[in-house]
């Protein structure tokens, strides 16, 4: 029998085929990220409430679907199919999305093709993501102690990808000229091409069992067997045709009513979180109750199927505990998208050597550190598992918690005290994301790793794609937590009095200050959002920067409040994922050792 082809690392070379693939699609969903906040605020005028939240939607979304694509390759297509009907489907949303930014000036059509896009990329990443994580898996043995060091390097893979993309879509996309978005979103179109046509190209060549037989085909639908391979009269081979199929008749009306046990429980969760999800102005939040909801039906439909074992059903709790702490982690991670967005913007000196880096930039440093760091804990992980050393699993994704929170202390006693107006050293954030970049090589590739080890064969994708319901969760959640970005607003009399100098003016075509609707009580005088404001073009560069300067520092931050904590400051703000991530870690510290006794030997 034909063996897979192995390079002299040990690895086959199927990985380094995922490894391509998957590194295109980052590059293609980072480059659209880097760009998406930027591109609501900036180019179609949606304030930074709504951007959050279209923005915590979108990637809660897109880490959602993976449990139906994870359905699909579990029950019809395999792996491969739905890999490549992804690949499509965000292509299109990429170009979608393109067609949004050539047309941003028409504020209808403009978000309804927007809207479009996103959900194309929604529905294509739920089809390739899990699936393609899974098939790294299935290029080991069992129980092969390099398959932790594969998902690391499967993760260096990624960000690549995500290190290259706001570098090139950020350099074509984040001009300060609003037409220009509409770039980046065509190179993050094309990487997506990229990646669907190399795993097209050389699938059936790399992605292979130990023993040479293909992955990711269509599951086979089991047969009784002949009567040769028997060894059974007719009589005999008659009743156990019977046998089988009252046993697969039994097995799927259990199924059955097991899904639509699961499915009217999911309806009942769906309306109550409905009727608790809504904000000051009564506004129901559908996609946080869809997306809450499902998180925890999905999860009670697998652990229900009565087909598993007392121990696969402890391993699988394992995976649901891990992953519900996995959510504080990446509900503060993911501000990077959005309010550490605003804050590279707002309040982050870019100046560089005379160079203003545009602030879509910042998101390549986590990138940048994971491809020059991922070697060296894959390293790390193998050389204390030789000397059976290696913390397992739980204790891991504590410790990556633990580095969240200080990535947060750190740029937290950076904006301590600081004015409204007054922009602090690119250092801060740089720090934050380097912090954050330990804290993700110790959590996120170590739980797909996880994943893979402790779930049943029969629901290794859908499991998969439970995990990547949690991401959902958390993104959703993350979008919630940025719209409490501190917002800073200037008087209107301040503003009335400039503008009738003809020496600012005011930018959103949509924004009258003379509409009430646009005005905010603060502090008993009439205030407007500072960042609908833009300088006209003056002439003497120190009078401009002297306006500049006098209006930033006039700013005045309004109180926000989050479950009775206060927000009223950037400290505030980062203060509160401190909390989050401090108290997340050290429950999960405290607990690691139940569950891992609850693995059963594995780690």
């Amino acid at each position: 029998m034909e063996t897979a082809q192995v390079v002299k690392t040990g690895h086959p070379k199927g990985l380094y085929l995922l490894f391509v693939t998957e590194m295109w699609e980052r590059f293609s969903y980072y480059g659209m990220r880097a760009l998406f906040v930027l591109f609501m605020t900036k180019a179609l005028l949606f304030d930074k409430d709504l951007g959050s939240q279209i923005y915590g939607s979108y990637t809660g979304l897109v880490y959602l679907t993976p449990l139906i694509g994870g359905y699909m390759a579990d029950r019809y297509w395999g792996n491969s199919k739905s890999i490549i009907v992804g690949g499509i489907l965000m292509a299109l949303g990429q170009l979608f999305m393109f067609v949004s930014g050539s047309i941003y000036e028409n504020k209808d059509l403009a978000p309804m093709i927007m809207f479009i896009g996103l959900g194309l990329l929604i529905f294509g990443n739920g089809f390739f993501k899990p699936n393609i994580s899974t098939m790294v898996g299935k290029l080991y043995p069992a129980n092969d102690p390099k398959v932790d060091g594969a998902f690391t390097i499967f993760y260096m893979g990624i960000n690549l990808g995500a290190f290259i993309a706001p570098l090139l879509c950020g350099f074509l996309g984040d001009t300060g000229r609003p037409e220009d978005f509409k770039w980046g979103f065509l190179a993050a179109g094309i990487g997506m091409i990229v990646s669907t046509i190399v795993f097209v190209l050389y699938k059936n060549k790399y992605l292979k069992t130990p023993e040479g037989l293909p992955i990711g085909n269509a599951p086979e639908v089991s047969k009784p067997e002949t009567l040769t391979e028997q060894g059974l009269d007719i009589e005999a081979a008659r009743l156990n045709k019977i046998d089988v199929e009252l046993k697969s008749k039994t097995e799927k009306k259990s199924a059955k009513k097991l899904m639509l046990v699961w499915g009217a429980i999911w309806l009942v969760l769906l309306g109550l979180f409905t009727f608790l999800l809504k904000d000051d102005s009564g506004n129901r939040d559908i996609i946080g109750a869809f997306i809450f909801s499902l998180t925890l039906a999905a999860p009670g439909y697998i652990i229900s199927d009565p087909s598993l074992t007392k121990i696969e059903k402890k391993r699988i709790w394992v995976i649901y505990i891990v992953a519900f702490f996995v959510i504080f982690f990446w509900s503060a991670f993911e501000q990077a998208g959005a309010s550490l967005t605003y804050f590279a913007e707002e309040q982050t000196n870019r100046n560089f050597l005379g160079y203003q880096i545009p602030a879509s930039y910042f998101q390549s440093v986590n990138a940048v550190a994971i491809v020059i760091f991922a070697p060296v804990f894959a390293f790390i992980w193998s050389y204390l598992g030789r000397k059976k050393m290696e913390p397992a699993s739980p204790y891991k994704q504590a410790l990556g918690l633990f580095l969240l929170a200080i990535g947060y202390l750190v740029i937290a006693f950076g904006v301590k005290g600081l004015m409204p107006g007054v922009k602090v050293s690119m250092m801060w954030l740089i720090s934050l994301y380097a912090i954050h970049t330990f804290g993700e090589l110790c959590l996120s590739p170590i739980g797909l790793s996880m994943v893979n080890k402790l779930a049943p064969v029969k629901f290794a994708s859908l499991l998969m794609g439970v995990w990547f319901l949690s991401t959902a969760t958390a993104n959703k959640f993350a979008g919630t937590l940025a719209s409490f970005y501190p917002e800073s607003f200037v008087s209107l009399k301040k503003v009335q009095g400039l503008e009738e100098s003809n020496k600012i003016k005011i930018i959103n075509k949509d924004f009258n200050i003379s509409n009430t609707k646009n005005i905010t009580d603060i502090q008993g005088e009439n205030m407007i959002p500072f960042d609908k404001l833009a300088f006209s073009d003056i002439k003497n560069e120190s009078v401009k920067n002297q306006i500049k300067l006098d209006i930033e520092k006039s700013q005045i931050v309004k109180e926000k409040t989050f479950m009775g904590y206060k927000i009223g400051s950037l400290y505030d703000f980062f203060m509160l994922f401190v909390v989050m991530a401090g108290i997340s870690s050290l429950i999960l510290f405290v607990i690691s050792k139940y569950l891992v006794s609850m693995m059963h030997g594995l780690k």
